[in-house]
């Protein structure tokens, strides 16, 4: 009996699933039936793969029933990259193509009914995927070759159509083909607005000692960070800062954060590896699945994953909806975001550094001191605001810092020496290399997301911090949360400071960052050069 099977993936949030194309070709009711829980787009692919072979001038069996099982069929199956392995598949069974090519192989590829391939968005975590299970050859749509080699050890064969394909598994010599056509939704214009950043340093700006120095903590840690304050502060200015202080991604860093900008369809063919940190700053008026990650169809990854590794910046954050904010939780929390469905949960990475900005209330003008304060709202106004702000989604953020704008004096002084973002950035990798040493063999990188029970059996702090933390946390000024904050938070300090365990000057340094009470700067601990 014609039989034959080709492999292909499934895409399940960032997380991929080989899926064998089983295809029987027998006498019966001519027509070609696709089981095993296939999508609209993918039962699409039954016409797809019939016109692409007969275009292709490839013997289509149309006097036979064609059966294809995706194999696990219990696996929900998206996407039209399944089209090639369909089409191989059936051509071996048809005994077109000998069915011994096609082991050990992985088929990745949309197709047009004249034969040609398009690209695919999410190749870099499939080809993943393929390469944790054996797997040692992918043949994958020609722009998105580069894409499919950044996986160590994968021999990556790009083509543009079905006949190249055909001809390199017979051994024949490849024909020539046009070019393959882009990605749907790929970008079209190069915006040149993200290289502002670039020009954008640590020294330009005045003053603001201590929140120079809680953002350090923040960047060297991967703690999430709020600043508060009245508009022209700086806010925004020195949360815009941040990426330049953070040092590149490491090889593993920068793997996951491209598979996940693939799985967006973020990736121009020629893309290489990430290798900085990225930077999201989405409108306060973006939708909850825009920024956590959903769609109509297959999951795609939201501002919150492609931040992975770099920074989000929220900036307005008492403006963002309700259900936005309070979906924020379990990211905080735990790295992660889970989007449930009826009938599959996806989870995506997301431990990126949040920064949340908001003012004292809705004009931005409210100030403690009477002879400053020109906030024209009204007390209802002024608490509506602010408690958006607290509550659960607050207790999940590390620092908390009211920046206040630097006076004329300040800006006057010649002898103010503000440090650059390339020195900051020195300190940041150095304290970031003591904790990599530090959980080498771990499953977290940073001290932010290490886990406290084992912190503290690990690496505890000294008696006289730990009673210091433990005080104050009886006397209810901090949640057991924020007192898990600030033991993380110690640590960072200590690694900033060169120091191989934190004592009770980082113990009090860090519960000074949580509250966001005022830092004196002749109090900062010394820093690792």
């Amino acid at each position: 009996m014609p039989f034959a099977t080709a492999r292909t993936l499934s895409l399940h949030g960032a997380v991929g699933h080989v899926v064998d194309v089983q295809t029987d070709v027998s006498p019966g009711q001519v027509g070609l039936t696709l089981v095993g829980r296939p999508d609209v787009s993918l039962n699409e692919a039954r016409d797809r793969c019939r016109m692409a072979i007969v275009n292709s001038r490839l013997q289509w069996p149309a006097t036979r029933r064609i059966t294809v099982l995706l194999s696990p069929a219990d696996l929900v199956k998206r996407g039209t990259h399944f089209d090639l392995a369909i089409a191989v598949s059936v051509l071996a069974a048809a005994a077109e193509l000998p069915a011994s090519s096609l082991e050990g192989t992985v088929f990745i590829g949309e197709l047009t009914l004249d034969g040609g391939l398009r690209s695919v968005p999410g190749v870099l975590p499939m080809v993943l995927a393929a390469a944790a299970r054996g797997v040692g050859r992918v043949f994958v749509p020609e722009p998105q070759a580069q894409e499919a080699a950044m996986v160590p050890g994968m021999e990556v064969i790009g083509m543009r159509s079905l006949a190249q394909v055909v001809a390199e598994l017979r051994g024949e010599e490849v024909p020539e083909a046009p070019p393959v056509a882009p990605m749907s939704g790929s970008r079209l214009l190069a915006w040149r607005g993200s290289e502002r950043r670039e020009e954008l340093d640590m020294s330009d700006l005045f003053g603001l000692e201590d929140t120079r120095y809680a953002v350090e903590v923040a960047a060297a840690g991967g703690h999430h960070l709020m600043l508060s304050g009245p508009k022209g502060s700086g806010k925004t200015s020195i949360a815009e800062r941040i990426p330049g202080i953070l040092p590149d991604l490491t090889a593993e860093e920068s793997l996951e954060l491209t598979a996940i900008h693939s799985l967006a369809g973020a990736l121009e063919p020629g893309d290489g590896l990430l290798v900085r940190p990225p930077w999201s700053a989405p409108h306060h008026d973006a939708s909850k699945a825009s920024l956590l990650g959903g769609g109509n169809n297959a999951v795609r990854p939201g501002e919150l994953s492609r931040a992975h590794a770099g920074v989000l910046f929220l900036d307005e954050f008492p403006l963002f909806r309700s259900d936005v904010i309070e979906a924020l939780r379990q990211p905080l929390e735990s790295g992660e975001v889970t989007v449930a469905r009826r009938d599959e949960s996806v989870t995506l990475p997301a431990r990126g550094m949040v920064v949340l900005a908001c003012n004292p209330c809705p004009c931005g003008n409210y100030t403690s001191t009477p002879q400053t304060n020109r906030c024209q709202c009204r007390d209802p106004q002024r608490r509506a605001y602010r408690h958006k702000i607290t509550g659960p989604v607050a207790d999940r953020v590390d620092i908390l810092r009211h920046v206040v704008a630097e006076d004329r004096a300040g800006r006057n002084d010649r002898f103010d020496h503000r440090d650059s973002s390339a020195e900051i950035r020195v300190r940041v990798e150095t304290a970031r290399r003591r904790q990599a040493l530090r959980y080498a063999g771990c499953s977290w990188r940073l001290n932010a997301h290490a886990p406290v029970p084992v912190l503290r059996e690990r690496w505890p702090l000294t008696p006289e911090a730990e009673e210091c933390v433990d005080a104050t946390t009886w006397r209810g000024e901090l949640t057991q949360r924020g007192a898990a904050r600030v033991l993380r938070l110690a640590w960072t300090v200590a690694d900033l400071a060169g120091l191989d365990r934190p004592g009770l000057p980082e113990a009090q340094m860090a519960l000074a960052l949580r509250r966001g009470s005022p830092l004196a700067v002749q109090a900062l601990p010394r820093r690792a050069g």
